[in-house]
């Protein structure tokens, strides 16, 4: 099997992730997309569009993304087969063990309009620095003294065996849709159900589904600071969070929905219409 993912460290190491579960020989293939090549951030599809077309060429059989990375609506062909177990999505904290740790004025590195948005929200005399990179070159950035402390995915850091640089977890912070997930996606009928079958995690399915409605329907985009983020409860609940805010983090709107597994299908509709009631739409809007 063909394995196609992008050539960052994290990437490659997601996708190792997935070769070595499978029950057969796997090729991983290396692909640049528009995003590894600088693409603007308000096109979300810059970090799978590459792997997609080369799917839809037969040129690769599975792409290997992270799910925050996927837009919510697919190209005509094709399907996400697998979501399988999460890794932990909250974000984390380098250089300092929480925000209200940091000195007044302290600068805070993020490459997240969304991380951007809700540091400024928590603590307004922070300076938020736009950063970008891969993570080894934000957390080379950090120990150069660039910023005072960094902002990124706790997952990112697991997957990279980096999580002791994380000196504190951001648990106020509700993160992107899909952190701290993968999503596997091939042709629609090209890879039969056992194929994948023992990756794919049912709670995690449907988090990450829940979720993805949920930006779906609020119209969410890379350059909107929008939080979606669901879990078990335990039992047979779920619960689905969401943030949406302006990034000076000047105004912000937050809800949650705890459901029954039965019900929570619709968890992501709920939710959405409920915060575009409130005056979502009207943020989503303002965002420059």
């Amino acid at each position: 099997m063909r394995i196609g993912t992008r050539g960052s460290a994290l990437a490659l190491a997601q996708a190792s992730w997935v070769a070595d579960r499978l029950e057969r020989d796997a090729e991983i293939v290396t692909i640049t997309t528009s995003g590894d090549r600088g693409a603007e951030a308000e096109d979300k599809s810059r970090w799978v569009s590459e792997l997609e077309r080369a799917l839809l060429a037969g040129e690769i059989d599975l792409a290997v993304h992270s799910a925050k990375d996927v837009p919510a609506e697919l190209p005509e062909g094709l399907q996400l087969v697998a979501i399988p177990e999460r890794a932990d999505p909250r974000d984390a904290i380098c250089g300092a063990p929480s925000l209200s740790a940091l000195a007044p004025g302290a600068t805070v590195g993020t490459s997240s309009l969304r991380r951007q948005a809700q540091v400024r929200a928590e603590r307004e005399d922070l300076e938020v620095i736009a950063m970008t990179g891969n993570v080894d070159t934000r957390l080379r950035k950090l120990a150069e003294g660039q910023v005072d402390a960094l902002v990124l995915a706790l997952a990112g850091l697991q997957r990279l065996r980096r999580a002791d640089e994380a000196d504190g977890v951001l648990d106020g912070f509700i993160p992107a849709a899909g952190q701290g997930a993968l999503a596997l996606e091939a042709r629609i009928g090209a890879l039969a159900p056992e194929v994948l079958g023992h990756l794919v995690d049912l709670e995690a399915s449907v988090c990450v589904a829940a979720e993805r409605e949920l930006v779906r329907v609020l119209g969410a985009s890379c350059n909107t600071a929008v939080g979606a983020s669901a879990r078990p409860l335990g039992g047979e609940g779920f619960e689905l969070r969401c943030w949406v805010g302006l990034p000076d983090g000047s105004a912000w709107l937050e809800d949650r929905l705890e459901s029954e597994a039965a019900q929570f299908a619709g968890a992501g509709v709920t939710v959405a219409e409920r915060m575009l009631s409130a005056g979502a739409a009207e943020l989503l809007e303002a965002t420059p």
